[in-house]
């Protein structure tokens, strides 16, 4: 009989069976409860787990089950009530991102699981991913020279959210990858972006981030494409890379392809640009799955009490981004510097929860992540 870490995953819509059948492979983890509001949908995820015990009710799980740990995938407004309860009550958490609606909310529970000595972290899925990793390390290595700016795209056709808007939905993605990648910051932000089919909540925007050290980087989200469209193109003095999601094995293709002015020109007549056109590469990249390195960090980051890759700092460094965002698309765009009063998303008042660790799962089957 295994003796891992004991676990139970908290929302079973779109991702949550996920991170359960991930945990449950896992040697040193033992994936014990089960917990949503939705009878079918848990009925149906823990038919796969024979002996699981099931919950509709967050404080009888905590109560009842013998849990170190708890996986959070329900909808974004209740991130924050559902990892408090689960930190009060002393376990460790993983939650899916954004894991707060605003940088007051992140606080408060990196703060908790900092005094009860807790591990607290965000599910960016994509920064255990194997092209992320190998971007990283070629990134590291100096072989694309300094990094001049990113460009990123996460475009499909729904899935719509009546919570947040697509830039709290899709962007965390990116904006977990493109801080990963420069190592920073950014110093202010510009985002604009539309409401189309519900009003109030936009469905597609431009977001512009600016680096302290002059670095720059785009990300265009949209809910509204026809095409799903997964790229980023990272810009270097020396190489360029692009890395597109969707394609099954060719994801990284590396350009030795770059652009140089002259040094020195007595004339606008002796000036000319010089164009660099190589040889492309594609890396190896093992076939592994993100969402089971991600969990298997975590259970190493909790058994050896060391602080996850993606912790609370990581996730309240993206969600100060999105709160930014939020200022900056209700001023049409304008540029917001990091640090600016809390907001929350679309500009909304955190709502009231009379029962804040009971209504987790009215949107279950709309939660989407890693998509």
């Amino acid at each position: 009989m295994s003796h891992g870490l004991s676990i139970g995953v908290v929302g079973l819509g779109y991702w949550g069976p996920n991170l359960a059948r991930n945990f449950s492979q896992l040697a040193d983890c033992d994936l014990v409860a089960l917990c949503d509001q939705d009878p079918e949908r848990l009925q149906k995820t823990a038919a796969a787990y024979p002996g699981i015990s099931k919950f509709s009710d967050l404080r009888r799980m905590l109560d009842d089950a013998d849990l170190d740990a708890v996986a959070i995938a329900t909808p974004v407004p209740s991130h924050f009530h559902l990892a408090k309860a689960c930190l009060l009550a002393g376990k460790h958490v993983l939650v899916e991102k954004p894991f707060a609606s605003s940088v007051a909310e992140g606080e408060e529970l990196a703060e908790i699981a900092d005094q009860r000595g807790l591990r607290l972290m965000v599910g960016h899925t994509f920064l255990y991913s194997e092209p992320i990793r190998v971007i990283k390390e070629i990134i590291d290595s100096g072989d694309l020279g300094e990094i001049r700016y990113i460009n990123s795209q996460r475009l499909n056709l729904g899935l719509f959210q009546k919570d947040i808007n697509v830039v709290w939905d899709l962007a965390p993605h990116d904006l977990s990858i493109i801080l990963h990648l420069l190592g920073g910051t950014p110093e202010f932000v510009n985002c604009q972006g539309n409401a189309h089919i519900t009003p109030g909540i936009e469905d597609v925007s431009n977001l512009s981030l600016s680096f302290p050290s002059g670095q720059f980087a785009t990300v265009q989200s949209s809910w509204l494409e026809p095409r799903k469209v997964r790229q980023m193109t990272i810009v270097g003095t020396r190489k360029m890379i692009v890395y597109d999601d969707i394609q099954p094995m060719e994801k990284i293709r590396i350009y030795d392809t770059r652009v140089e002015r002259p040094p020195h020109y007595a004339t606008f007549g002796e000036f000319q640009y010089s164009y660099h056109y190589g040889d492309s590469f594609i890396p190896y990249l093992r076939q592994l799955e993100p969402l089971r390195q991600m969990c298997q960090h975590f259970v190493e980051s909790v058994v050896n009490g060391t602080e996850p890759m993606t912790g609370s700092q990581n996730g309240l460094d993206v969600v100060r981004i999105l709160e930014a965002c939020s200022k900056s698309l209700r001023a049409n765009g304008a540029a917001v510097t990091l640090g600016s009063p809390t907001l929350v998303p679309n500009g909304r008042l955190s709502p009231e929860w009379t029962d804040p660790v009971g209504n987790f799962s009215s949107h279950g089957s709309h939660i989407a992540n890693c998509s």
